[in-house]
């Protein structure tokens, strides 16, 4: 039998317990989907130490761990497994657990839209496992990736996707920026405040950052680019140790000393689930009356009320579904903006379902 609750709440990190301690203490007894890796990226990250509250910082994971058992405390009940199907075209609002034989989470990460489609349409034959009045997304977003050896083994000693996180923590260091966006270029002026070096290893012969994020890079003595490479192999024992590298012109290999490697080539944020079904901008984030974009900026035009404030910011483009954190989030992607938007998203699906009663 369906499980039913006022407020479900999708994905788990700063935005998902966040929204759950201020729903659940607003006697909604929501429900939580944490997921099967629950508590978001920063289970990935060693120490926190630009999150209010923690003087002398906190381990990613720990971190996550108190904001759930604060969560649990309040009353919210959180169910370690993915919601793998949904169905919001009515309230109240439906979502699924499971998979079908032989399919694993890969399908619905990183399949195809038909792919995905087939494998909902499998599992949404069976009974929902929840029903909501009201629905949470707070699926994050994940970096993208090299996928090349050591990557995985080394993330948290020495292999990082955050500068603006870790960068203290490589202070006289040779330090290492993968990417040509303006995220690469952010990171790399970040470590130079601490690291001794910082290369940029840039696959193309050109970086399409803005012009003056290049320039403040390639203009800095600290600073050295690698162009037309790429990193083949990231190599260490109990911590980075180097980095094998090939030119991508001349096939040549080199292998350089490191002590650390940021990965800054893009997000990706995890809606597989949502296309089709609420608004999504162009590159997959879910948009909001607020999101920092054109889109974001003409929701909000419609939803100004007579006087002319802006009602459920966080709300999509379904009624009773609300996003936070990452997955809405296309400029900041800290965890204490995460953290506030998990709250705003909370207070919002509290009132409306208010309205509606």
């Amino acid at each position: 039998m369906s499980k039913t609750t006022r407020l479900a709440i999708i994905g788990s990190g700063p935005s998902g317990y966040t929204a759950a301690i201020y729903a659940s203490r607003a006697m909604l007894k929501p429900i939580l989907f944490a997921g099967l890796e629950s508590g978001g990226q920063l289970m990935w990250t060693s120490d926190v130490e630009n999150f209010p509250g923690f003087k002398d910082g906190i381990a990613g994971p720990e971190l996550m761990g108190t904001m759930r058992a604060q969560a649990e405390r309040f009353g919210t009940q959180v169910i370690d497994d993915h919601i793998t199907a949904i169905d919001f075209s009515a309230r109240p609002f439906k979502m699924w657990t499971g998979l079908p034989d032989g399919v694993d989470m890969s399908v619905l990460k990183q399949g195809t839209p038909e792919e995905i489609a087939a494998v909902v349409a499998q599992v949404r034959q069976s009974e929902p496992a929840v029903v909501a009045d009201a629905v949470i997304i707070s699926t994050g977003a994940t970096w993208i990736m090299l996928n090349v050896p050591g990557e995985k083994e080394f993330m948290g000693r020495g292999v990082s996707t955050c500068a603006v996180c870790d960068a203290a923590f490589f202070r006289d260091k040779a330090t290492f920026v993968v990417g040509g966006g303006d995220s690469a270029m952010e990171d790399t002026l970040a470590l130079t405040k601490f690291a001794t070096s910082v290369t940029v290893i840039h696959r193309r012969d050109s970086f399409k950052a803005s012009k003056i994020m290049q320039d403040r890079v390639i203009n800095h003595p600290k600073v050295k680019v690698l162009w037309n490479s790429t990193i083949v192999e990231i190599k260490g024992e109990q911590k980075v140790m180097s980095l094998s590298i090939s030119n991508t012109v001349d096939l040549s290999t080199q292998e350089l000393p490191a002590d650390g490697v940021f990965i800054a080539i893009g997000h990706r944020p995890a809606t597989s689930l949502f296309h089709d079904v609420i608004v999504l901008d162009s590159v997959g984030y879910v948009v909001t009356r607020h999101s920092l974009s054109q889109l974001g900026l003409q929701a909000a035009a419609d939803h100004i009320n007579e006087k002319g404030l802006l009602e459920f910011p966080t709300m999509t483009s379904i009624a009773g579904v609300f996003a936070a954190g990452d997955v809405v989030d296309v400029r900041y992607k800290q965890a204490i903006t995460a953290a506030g938007q998990g709250c705003e998203a909370a207070l919002d699906a509290e009132k409306w379902l208010e309205d509606l009663e």
